[in-house]
């Protein structure tokens, strides 16, 4: 039997957004297969009864439960559903010696442990569980669908993919072997910096004070990370960042290649204005693509909306979860 970390939980509420008094919240922790205690905050409907159907939360990248991944889960909750939004492995209040490094195995993995958690709650029902990945957690929740059967459903929300924004840069502005090889060589100077400096050099979150001459979706990340709109202390984006090497591995590692053989359900939500809209519209092409299983894939484009405005509904409602709550309740039934 794995042990668990000794972590340190907050007890107060300490959320970006307001509790509910329509469910019970408490925190937990559950062991991924790594041996990393993962931290998570658990929602159960107080009108609940029997056994529930359960979705499993995280994201955006670089964010914490105690954000969108926490409203998305007390928010569906509230529509009958037990979630848990977690933490992934060293970040927030979740273990892992080393910390703000990310890894699309482990980050995977992560997401395969709250399966097992909820699958294991006297609760929940095994058979109806899915999960929600936000930002760069939609990339991660789409190769989980791939790889854990589990998995009945599965909703992606103004998603990035890692792998490929990592490898070709922004709108794939850096998309040549020579980028490539620039990126990879200075990552690898780092690396022997970092050991010789006895720490790991953080990359910086959102850029703050914003420069009058910012891109739009620096504006919009800023917008949200470094205001009171969604500042977290514990949150890397509000903050220093990832560690700079936080993210080397995912240059050579396409968590999406196998997305056009997931048998279950899966929605992906985007904004139409959203400057990453680009990657749920060719993840969703890619997946139905000579795929056998195309028959309850969707993609849904909100009319007006940027990218964070998926984290909170940017004060418009733009998160449709009367569309999420209709998803769920065709698949997880």
């Amino acid at each position: 039997m794995m042990k668990k970390e000794e972590l340190q939980l907050v007890t107060e509420w300490d959320k970006t957004f307001e509790q509910s008094d329509k469910v019970n919240h408490s925190k937990v922790t559950f062991v991924n297969r790594y041996g990393i205690t993962l931290a998570a905050d658990m929602y159960v409907p107080k009108n609940g009864e029997g056994k529930l159907p359960a979705i499993a939360v995280s994201g955006p990248f670089g964010a914490v439960k105690e954000q969108c991944s926490g409203l998305y889960a007390q928010t569906m909750a509230e529509r009958g559903y037990l979630t848990l939004a977690f933490d992934p492995s060293f970040t927030g209040e979740s273990g892992g010696n080393v910390r703000y490094m990310a890894s699309p195995d482990i980050n995977t993995e992560d997401f395969m442990a709250a399966v097992d958690f909820l699958s294991m709650q006297s609760q929940v029902d095994p058979d109806r569980i899915g999960i929600i990945g936000i930002c760069g957690w939609g990339g991660m929740a789409i190769n989980t669908a791939a790889l854990d059967t589990r998995i009945k459903a599965t909703v992606a929300s103004t998603m990035y993919d890692m792998t490929r924004v990592n490898a070709n840069g922004y709108f794939d502005s850096e998309d040549s072997e020579d980028a490539r090889y620039e990126k990879k060589k200075a990552m690898c100077a780092q690396r022997l910096a970092d050991l010789r400096d006895g720490d790991y050099q953080r990359a910086g979150g959102v850029i703050h004070p914003l420069p009058e001459d910012a891109p739009f979706f620096v504006k919009d990340y800023h917008d949200y990370y470094k205001t009171e709109r969604g500042y977290h202390a514990r949150s890397l984006n509000s903050n220093e960042g990832w560690n700079v090497i936080g993210c080397q591995s995912f240059m050579n590692q396409p968590i999406l290649k196998y997305s056009n053989e997931i048998r279950s359900a899966v929605l992906l939500i985007h904004g139409e204005k959203a400057h990453s809209c680009y990657f749920s519209k060719d993840a969703y092409a890619a997946m139905i693509k000579d795929s056998k299983y195309a028959d309850n894939k969707e993609l849904m484009i909100i009319p007006d909306a940027v990218h964070t405005d998926l984290y909170d509904g940017g004060g418009k409602d733009a998160i449709p979860f009367d569309k999420l709550q209709d998803f769920f309740s065709a698949y997880l039934k």
